[in-house]
């Protein structure tokens, strides 16, 4: 079951992003502020371990790598019936997120999973 999905502006910013980065993958912390928001990076750049948890690797036409999601095992623990959808919304997010200075930000929309 699906449980990552991504809104076509999301897929044409991640075309651009890589297209200026190489591979690419998001991290959802579930912190505070932007924290709350996919943080993407390029791929390798943040690293990833046992308390996190990959739940997606997204394809993206034109990108020829998929593009992974993570997530803190807590924040999982949390979201885990839910299905997430990657958007983007004007207005630039704090952090060390690749779509900062692009004058646009990630942002998850969510809905409980369907059986």
């Amino acid at each position: 079951m699906e449980r990552v999905a991504l809104t076509p502006e999301a897929e044409d910013l991640l075309r651009l992003l890589t297209d200026k980065h190489g591979p690419l993958m998001f991290h959802q912390s579930g912190g505070c502020c932007d924290g709350s928001s996919p943080m993407c990076y390029q791929r390798g750049e943040f690293r990833t371990g046992d308390s996190d948890v990959l739940l997606a690797e997204l394809e993206v036409e034109g990108v020829k790598d998929p593009v992974g999601f993570w997530m803190s095992a807590s924040q999982f623990a949390y979201w885990s019936h839910t299905h997430l959808t990657v958007d983007v919304v004007k207005g630039r997010g704090s952090g060390f997120s690749l779509d900062a200075p692009e004058g646009v930000r990630f942002l998850i929309r969510s809905r409980l999973m369907e059986e």
